[in-house]
């Protein structure tokens, strides 16, 4: 396994610099520049401020000042903030976006696969279609939709939560559950077409025929097989989850990442656009790699020679 994770990681850096590459290009192609405002800077000031931050040089050199500076984890400078750097605004919002998004995850996990192995066991009856149908409206309405409708009836109209703010554990009840319902929705039906498919496989019919008890045929067979389309959707789904709950984090005023990522595309902070998506690429290559190396955990078939 261990010679499998070098090789993989040794992989990921051409995917990592390709990455790095596409979106240096594409960020510099957007229409308008980080000093385009609508009150206009003067010339002269607006010259000294490209020359500072080596706007004016060719694109070639710029990209490789940019990736030198990354070698030694240096995200360069915020165009927005300019007494921060990116590295910094990356320190600051990324532990609250992950905190978020792991919370969220874990309520999706556990609601999600006791829902779908729920909904296996007692297939077509009242319980099945139920948990079907309430996956089925958590997919179709967005976090977008659900998380106004809960601000405006637990927080305006019962005033039993706050609707926005950052730091208590009352301010995390509802972006936590806005940010997981449609995760719940979707690894409950991913848990639940698993299982069922597991529950007519060979091997159950096997143990079954052996005489194991129900239960141990459930836990030591059934439901590790089901989990690994699972654990194959957290792979993006968690850095996804992660660094993409911009939305939520605008509704509810959350000092997240994904505030900055949004503040930094609209004023064309290149840096600070740059600095999330790399975080954003490295971490979907790093959860992707994590999942593959709980297959083996899950599956004993899978070996990583």
């Amino acid at each position: 396994m261990l010679s499998y994770f070098i090789r993989r990681l040794a992989g990921a850096i051409p995917t990592l610099f390709l990455i790095i590459a596409v979106s240096f290009v594409l960020v510099r192609l957007a229409p308008g520049g980080p000093f385009d405002k609508e009150r206009k800077v003067p010339a002269t000031v607006e010259a000294k401020l490209i020359e500072k931050y080596h706007l004016d040089e060719p694109l070639p050199q710029q990209f490789a000042r940019y990736v030198a500076g990354l070698a030694q984890g240096d995200f360069g400078p915020s165009f927005k903030y300019p007494d921060r750097s990116v590295s910094e605004l990356i320190g600051i919002g990324f532990p609250v976006s992950l905190t978020l998004g792991l919370s969220a995850i874990a309520l999706a996990l556990a609601a999600g696969i006791g829902l779908g192995i729920w909904a296996a066991l007692r297939q077509n009856t009242w319980i099945d279609y139920l948990c079907v149908g309430t996956a089925m409206l958590g997919i179709a309405i967005p976090n977008y939709v659900f998380a106004p409708l809960m601000t405006l009836v637990f927080g305006l109209m019962l005033g039993w939560l706050p609707v926005n703010g950052w730091g208590e554990p009352r301010h995390m009840v509802l972006p936590i559950l806005a940010l997981a319902i449609p995760q719940v929705a979707t690894i409950t039906r991913l848990t639940r077409a698993s299982m069922l498919e597991v529950l007519n496989s060979n091997f159950v019919r096997t143990a079954r025929a052996k005489g194991l008890p129900e239960m141990v045929t459930l836990l030591r067979h059934t439901i590790r097989a089901a989990l690994l389309p699972v654990v194959s959707y957290l792979g993006p789904a968690v850095a996804n989850i992660v660094t993409g709950s911009v939305i939520i984090e605008e509704i509810f005023r959350i000092p997240g990442i994904g505030r900055y990522f949004v503040q930094g595309a609209i004023n064309r902070d290149y840096t600070m656009v740059l600095g999330v998506t790399i975080l954003f690429g490295a971490l979907i290559i790093l959860c992707n790699l994590i999942a593959d190396l709980c297959y083996s955990l899950l599956d004993p078939k899978v070996r990583y020679d």
